[in-house]
């Protein structure tokens, strides 16, 4: 028996997951398509600038394609690899196994017990994380790094953003790309998905990577008010570190936390989100708040800021621990950026 072949007792519960898939990538379709269209209406009214910063650049299709086709096609595609040798021979998945891993897992059966029985969990996970992190964290912490760079020789407000207009349009190109191949069984749907797509999330493997996406489009969406105020209430050799503490801390933690979780620890914490296996450890609850606090001092330090600021950096790393604990399995992302934005708002307005 393979993931692929059910038994009648998990039939059912393999398409009530199939029907929880579709739900969401409809939810997801509207949610897209909403923020797309008021940032239509504001672009088209001629009140984009006003609101989302600079115009529009005419080349930004030109670098959303480009970006797609290196960071979604290529990119995706070398990690697509990574992740199969992984499984291969890491796991000791058969061909078929793997193959049917990258599927969309709603239009064949998909199994996750069977493809777990006598194999390590322990190295599933490390496969997964190794795909997840390793494709998106090297390029986050790169366009970070480069945004930062940038805001310390040049500090502009629409940075605290990355850019406002195309910010946004980027992430719901990029939104908009994934939910066309969300179904796909060939190349640009495995590429597009593969590395990022837990095998422990099951069925759900690819609507929890579309709810990040879209999380994160939305987030886009509000920071362009968050980031204008905090351009307002901040002095602009402030605006550095800034960025980092919203952006950088919360990625950094996030990644620590599911690298030390998957490699050392004991997933016994229960959490309620979307996948089949909902849980996380101690040691990558502790390595979050260690490494956001690590981050957030480093800038501090860095940036010759005040003691005031030691305190933002604790309330900023509990505050990425406890929603990167608490958040429902796919928000993540969106809460800890967001609870970041706004601990770094009130403590603007009651310092500055």
């Amino acid at each position: 028996m393979n993931a692929l072949t059910l038994t009648a007792g998990r039939e059912d519960r393999w398409e009530a997951n199939r029907r929880q898939s579709n739900r969401i990538f409809r939810g997801a379709l509207a949610v897209t398509a909403a923020i797309t269209a008021v940032w239509l209406v504001l672009l088209l009214s001629g009140r984009g600038s006003a609101v989302l910063g600079r115009p529009l650049d005419p080349l930004a299709p030109v670098r959303v394609l480009f970006g797609f086709v290196i960071v979604g096609v290529l990119w995706g595609w070398l990690w697509y690899g990574v992740k199969r040798v992984l499984l291969r021979k890491l796991v000791g998945l058969s061909r078929e196994e793997t193959d049917g891993t990258f599927l969309s897992r709603v239009r064949q059966p998909f199994d996750l017990p069977a493809l777990l029985r006598g194999r390590s969990e322990r190295r599933v996970r490390i496969a997964d994380m190794i795909g997840r992190r390793g494709r998106y964290v090297t390029i986050g912490m790169l366009g970070y790094g480069y945004v930062y760079s940038r805001i310390a020789l040049e500090p502009r407000a629409d940075f605290l953003v990355m850019g406002l207009q195309e910010s946004l349009f980027d992430a719901l190109a990029f939104s908009w790309l994934m939910l066309a191949v969300y179904f796909s069984d060939g190349f640009l749907g495995r590429v597009a998905y593969g590395a990022q797509t837990r095998i422990m999330d099951g069925v759900l493997g690819r609507a929890n990577c579309l709810v990040i996406l879209t999380l994160w489009s939305l987030f886009k969406f509000i920071m362009v008010p968050l980031g204008l105020e905090l351009a307002s209430v901040f002095p602009p050799n402030t605006y550095a570190a800034l960025f980092a503490i919203v952006w950088v801390s919360y990625l950094g933690s996030d990644a620590l936390s599911e690298i030390v979780g998957s490699l050392w620890g004991k997933q016994r914490l229960r959490v309620w989100g979307i996948g089949e296996v909902n849980r996380k450890s101690v040691a990558g609850t502790a390595a979050c708040f260690v490494g956001s606090l690590a981050i957030c001092l480093w800038l501090v330090r860095a940036n010759g800021l005040g003691l005031a600021w030691v305190g933002l950096a604790v309330a900023v790393s509990v505050s990425n621990t406890a929603f990167e604990l608490f958040s429902p399995r796919g928000t993540d992302d969106f809460t800890m950026a967001t609870g970041n934005a706004l601990l770094c708002w009130a403590f603007g307005r009651l310092v500055y």
